[in-house]
């Protein structure tokens, strides 16, 4: 499974819902040798992570920044759609089987510490939250594949991806909530509990981003509005009231960290 993500059962599905591996690749020996063969081609990032064991932190953080420069001295960039939305990727972080660096390396049974933290030092927080071909996020493998090194290796990333942006948003009342969440998530034994629970604090998580866009969104309108010196019905007056210039999009939240950039 982790040399070819579509697993390598090739008599049934697994149980961890990977499909056969001549699925992907086709019948016959000679496809799959080819396909194991060739899995990291063009992606020495991944490479590296694959071959944990023999990298070294300062080995990883060169091949990252060969890599970047490599790209953008070519300025060749993948646009992928995200749920109906364009992003702009680059194309060293995703290969065929929509695995990350991050989903490569979670996946092995034992993770090294010091490259989880190269990556996360040097990729963008939102490529934690893409799916591979599987419709998993990295850090399902390391819920998944359970021990005290991968739980702590969980802890250290919901700390950079989860509460790093709350606190950031100073926003104080949700990182209360999420504390519990993760607590709970990390002191689970059972499997299938741990994993729901995972999921729920993903969702809670996802729900908090969308009011923080809303509430962005909210305020560069009001922002806008007073700029253009109209109020709500239309009139245009000398002494504006900054309560009728609210443009209301849904969001009744206000992240301070923000406000001071667009009041």
């Amino acid at each position: 499974n982790l040399v070819l993500p579509q697993g390598s059962n090739a008599e049934s599905n697994s149980f961890q819902g990977c499909t056969r591996l001549h699925d992907h690749v086709g019948e016959g020996a000679d496809s799959i040798v080819a396909a194991l063969v060739a899995r990291f081609d063009g992606f020495p990032v991944h490479k590296m992570c694959y071959d944990h064991s023999s990298t070294t932190a300062q080995d990883l953080c060169q091949c990252i920044e060969d890599q970047q420069e490599m790209e953008s001295d070519d300025a060749e960039e993948l646009r992928l759609c995200i749920e109906g939305q364009e992003q702009e990727v680059e194309a060293s972080l995703v290969d065929e089987f929509g695995m990350t660096p991050f989903h490569i390396l979670f996946s092995s049974s034992e993770p090294s510490e010091e490259l989880v933290e190269v990556l996360l030092y040097r990729f963008p927080y939102y490529v934690l939250g893409w799916k591979d071909a599987n419709g998993k996020l990295a850090m399902d493998y390391l819920v998944t594949n359970w021990t005290q090194e991968s739980k702590l290796l969980l802890q250290m990333v919901l700390q950079s991806w989860m509460f790093g942006r709350l606190e950031r948003w100073c926003a104080k009342p949700w990182r209360f909530v999420m504390i519990p969440l993760v607590n709970s998530l990390l002191a689970e034994d059972d499997k299938d509990r741990r994993m729901t629970v995972f999921v729920e604090t993903c969702s809670k998580l996802k729900q908090y981003e969308n009011a923080e866009s809303t509430s962005i969104l909210e305020m560069a309108l009001w922002k806008g509005q007073l700029k253009r010196g109209w109020s709500n019905d239309g009139t245009k007056r000398q002494t504006l009231d900054r309560g009728e210039c609210r443009c209301v999009c849904g969001s009744n939240i206000v992240i301070p960290s923000v406000a001071m950039f667009l009041g």
